[in-house]
């Protein structure tokens, strides 16, 4: 199920829809690397190309994760 979700980066609020299991791989993927969720989503943020969407660009960052082996 697709779900809504909130997080501050870089101090404004902003809003996301993921479904439940790619929310439960960034929580894998942040414990994983001892860093608080909303601080690998603000790194995704920061990261991702101008022309990309939150939403795809967490997506993306959990498929390339798996696809890695689940290594940073």
């Amino acid at each position: 199920m697709i779900r809504k979700h909130s997080a501050t980066l870089h101090g404004h609020r902003t809003s996301f829809s993921l479904e439940d299991e790619f929310w439960d791989e960034l929580k894998t993927i942040a414990a994983s690397r001892s860093m608080p969720l909303a601080a690998l989503i603000s790194e995704i943020d920061d990261h991702r190309s101008a022309d990309s969407n939150l939403s795809s660009a967490l997506r993306l960052h959990v498929l390339a994760w798996i696809k890695a082996g689940g290594r940073p």
